[in-house]
Parts: structure tokens; sequence; C-alpha cells
């Protein structure tokens, strides 16, 4: 595979002494889906910033699409498209006015800009809301339409920074759907930086983990969660007796009781490894079992383990501002 983005030893200090990132190395190939994961003041945002040529490194390299990015950042641009956290759509204008707003800015022809403006809208399913004002929008067809802007200039390399943040469930969950189908159909490189794990999980074919300014780890979801290893195996038997006969299973690394008064959980090195022994453990007693349920470790596990700390609060808080910010935007 080809690196489509490739930095070495990239380093940005603030103040004399801040280190915001240091000797970060990085390759993304393209065509992928690569998720940035850290902290607040991890160094994500000076990371993007960097590569999208808003800041210069103090030192350090960086090459986009083959361009280097203070050398040739005016060429680094055109390439890209950035899709930030914050709405910027024009409220009085009608999301087909705002798609051609943006497409004057990169000097697409007009008859050309609305060829691409009528595809883009029909992709994230947003046709038949092209000439309402945006102000008439909902959370989720706001983010859509910052999504598809962000794609008006045709961008090998997409960056999208939070793009589901304060969207329930359901709509982000749609917005998944809306970001694997232009990866997929433009053939588009995508950066993704968010507070939702499970949207890394769910998108990302590869994920970095930084903190401090640091890279501390790279690899798929999948290989994350099997690197930690420890699957929890949670099991309920008919009675204490029989509970207390589970504690006794040898494979377990860890036991403990459940909070089901006949329930116990089993740490284990493998599921996968460890459930044929279970089960003959379990017919060898006869202990009769009424629910057996399998834990396999979560992205949460593996930031917790690499960084020491709960994205969740830090997930909870920056949601609880951007709702604040959609709801003054409807008054």
């Amino acid at each position: 595979m080809v690196n489509i983005i490739r930095t070495e030893n990239l380093t940005k200090i603030y103040g004399g002494n801040i280190r915001a990132i240091e000797n970060i190395n990085i390759e993304i190939e393209e065509g992928e889906v690569y998720g940035l994961l850290g902290p607040n003041g991890a160094g994500k945002s000076t990371t993007i910033n960097i590569l999208t040529t808003r800041l210069s490194p103090t030192s350090g390299k960086a090459k986009v699409a083959g361009y280097d990015i203070i050398r040739d950042s005016p060429k680094v641009r055109k390439i890209i498209g950035v899709v930030p956290q914050d709405l910027t759509a024009d409220e009085d204008l009608t999301g087909s006015e705002n798609l051609k707003l943006v497409s004057r800015f990169y000097d697409i022809p007009r008859l050309k800009a609305q060829e691409r403006i009528t595809k883009l809208l029909e992709l994230v399913e947003l046709d038949e809301s092209a000439n309402r004002y945006v102000r008439q929008y909902s959370g989720g067809m706001r983010k859509r339409l910052e999504l598809v802007t962000g794609l008006i200039n045709e961008p090998k390399i997409l960056f999208l920074d939070e793009p589901t943040l304060g969207l329930d469930v359901q709509t982000r969950s749609q917005m998944w759907k809306y970001v694997r189908e232009i990866q997929e159909t433009l053939n588009v490189t995508i950066i993704l930086t968010s507070h939702y794990l499970e949207e890394v999980d769910a998108l990302a074919d590869r994920i970095s983990i930084i903190d401090h300014g640091k890279i501390l780890v790279t690899d798929s979801p999948a290989q994350l969660k099997s690197n930690l290893k420890g699957d929890m195996i949670q099991l309920a038997a008919k009675n204490r007796e029989e509970r207390d006969l589970l504690k006794t299973y040898p494979g377990a690394l860890e036991v403990k009781n459940d909070s089901e008064e006949t329930g116990v959980l089993l740490k284990v090195n493998s599921s996968d490894d460890e459930l044929p022994g279970l089960m003959k453990f379990i017919s060898e007693r006869n202990i009769g079992i009424t629910r057996i349920t399998i834990h396999k470790p979560s992205l949460d596990e593996v930031f917790l383990e690499y960084t020491g700390r709960d994205i969740r609060e830090q997930e909870a808080e920056d949601s609880r501002k951007t709702m604040i910010n959609m709801r003054r935007l409807r008054n």
C-alpha cells in the first residue's frame, strides 16, 4: 500500500518549552480510515493542524500526498478536505446555497460545482432538503451537510474532527453509514478524531493513541483489543453450591462473585481458547448453568490501559458543550 501521509519526528513547541507534540511518526495508507485518539491536550489538534498546514512544526517533516507541508502548503490545501467539530454552515442559506458558496472559494466552475453538489447531497440523503434553510435542519442533517461540505473540492484526504459529537446514538449510527459510503464510493482517505470509542472501533482500519504529545501505540482496533488479553466470562448457576464449584475452575486468572446471588465472573486469557475446557469442567460436575455471557476487552479498556484515563468523562463534558451550542443556534 502507498503511504498518503508520512511524518518524521514531527515536533511542535510553544513558548520555548511547552511540547504540544514530540517526535510524532505516523504512516497513513491511501484509502484507509485512520483514527487518532487521545484526551484533551494530548496533541491531536496540533497534529491535525500541522497536517492541514494551519500550523508549522518546530521541527520534523511531514508529507501529504507527496507534498511537503511547508514547501508545498498551497498544493496540500487543494487536495484535502476538513470537517471541523463546530457547525460552520450559514443558517440563513439553504443547504445547496452553502455548498455553492464553498465551491466558489475553490474556484470550481458553476456547472461542475452543481454536478458535485447534486451528487454529494444525494450521497447523504439531503437532496430533498437541498432548498430548505439550514436553520430548519435537525442536528443530524447539519452534521451531514458539514460532512459533504468538506468534499466539495474532491479531496484525496478528508479530516473529520468529532463528526458526530452531540448527536443521539441512532443519528450517530446513521452518520457512520454515510462515512463508510463516502470512503468506499469516493475512495477518499479519512483521518478521524473522536471521543466516541465505539465510533472509532466501527470505522477505523487502524488507530493511534496519543497522550502527552507522543504516540503510544498504533494498530487495528481488533489487534489492540486482542493484545490487552483478559476476557471476562459471566456465569449464573442454579444455586450457591454450584456457583462455588464454578469458582474452582483452574483456567481462571481471576475469580469474583457477580452482583447476582448465584453469579460468578471468571477472567481468562482468551474466552475462545478457554470455553471448551470450561464447558467440559461444567459437564463433568453436572453444574446447572442458567446464563453465560462473554465480555471481550473494549477500546475503552485499551484507552485506559495506555493513558491511565477514562475518555467517557471528557466525552460527556464535550457533548454537553456541543448541545448547548446547537441549542443557541436554533434560538
